[in-house]
């Protein structure tokens, strides 16, 4: 006989929780443990579901750096009695989140699959019920006896990404994230497409291990035309800051000008840690293809190459966890660890 599936579904906090009170129509969470009757259809899969809701469900807007390590712990705590786990998570700073469990969780060998909704459950247009239960079978995959996945994921309006290459591009659709520099580990549609040659494969002799010893001393610095030398040296002169994510134009094109390089060359030689990565969807960061580029690569400046912002800030604070010396810190920080860059 098959054996089924354990699953454990984590609930967070965002809409994908609510429903709606159509006495006021304001939007109120529920007891998780109601959650088979908001959707009976759960009881049709083959799997064995539990559910567990933080106490104080977190809205997305207010995640730090301690609400992912209490979401890595439980999934840690809970590792050796579940096949695989859902995290229900409000869709604003999914991203972030999930690309902060892809680094904490080292070898990762069970599925942990993020989701959310941008309606909530009860609502008669809702994405929620779709989202959610193709995500605990997703969750839920395996082949002789192992899962089929094995990453941090993010699933959401019929299309499952690696977490740590996602982005939410847009506040109102369905469709409202991408990853435009790799594909979809799996589609749904009358049947679920696995892409096998997509997925990120662990080495399942080893042990999983997790990392929460992150650093949030960061900042994001977005360049813009009109930038001046006292808004970029104020923001670098910050106490205590250790590492800048610098969103450049187009392939990590910044201004040449004296100011700016002298800057980043002075806070450099200081010890603080500067990654270069496109401000564009899509595509990569090709440090010194162009001559406005060439100047950052000769400061110190990393590569960020095809790396989402989101990701970016997560490997920042986990490698700046790790006390690293530049040089160590530059190879490591351009070398994929958990598939978030090419």
């Amino acid at each position: 006989m098959k054996k089924r599936a354990k699953i454990l579904l984590i609930y967070t906090g965002g809409t994908i929780g609510m429903i709606k009170d159509y006495d006021t129509g304001a939007l109120k969470a529920f007891n998780f443990d109601e959650l088979l009757q908001n959707i009976p259809e759960l009881k049709i899969l083959e799997h064995e579901i539990d559910t567990l809701s933080f106490d104080d469900p977190i809205d997305s807007s207010n995640m730090n750096v301690e609400c992912w390590v209490k979401v890595a712990n439980t999934i840690n705590e809970n590792f050796e009695t579940y096949d695989g786990f859902v995290v229900l998570h409000g869709s604003d700073t999914m991203s972030y989140t999930a690309s902060a469990l892809s680094f904490m969780f080292e070898n990762l060998t069970k599925p942990v699959i993020f989701t959310g909704s941008q309606l909530p459950i009860g609502d008669l247009r809702t994405d929620a019920k779709e989202n959610l239960i193709t995500s605990i079978q997703i969750a839920g995959l395996q082949k002789n006896g192992k899962p089929v996945i094995s990453e941090v994921g993010l699933y959401f309006e019929y299309k499952l990404y690696r977490a740590n290459r996602t982005t939410k591009i847009n506040a109102e659709h369905f469709q409202a994230f991408a990853s435009l520099n790799y594909p979809p580990l799996a589609e749904s549609g009358v049947y679920l497409s696995v892409n096998h040659n997509a997925l990120w494969r662990p080495n399942r002799r080893q042990k999983t291990k997790l990392h929460t010893g992150f650093s949030n001393e960061v900042l994001i610095l977005k360049i813009f035309p009109g930038i001046n030398a006292a808004t970029v040296e104020y923001m670098l002169s910050k106490p205590g800051l250790k590492g800048v994510v610098l969103e450049t134009y187009g392939s990590g094109n910044a201004p040449s000008d004296e100011w700016f390089l002298d800057i980043l060359k002075r806070k450099i030689s200081e010890g603080l840690f500067v990654v270069n990565i496109t401000q564009c969807i899509g595509g990569s960061v090709v440090m010194g293809q162009y001559e406005t580029s060439v100047q950052l690569k000769k400061i110190g400046v990393v590569s960020g190459k095809d790396i989402s912002t989101e990701a970016a800030v997560a490997k920042l604070m986990y490698l700046l966890g790790k006390e690293l010396s530049p040089k160590v810190f530059k190879t490591i920080f351009e070398t994929s660890l958990r598939g978030e860059m090419s």
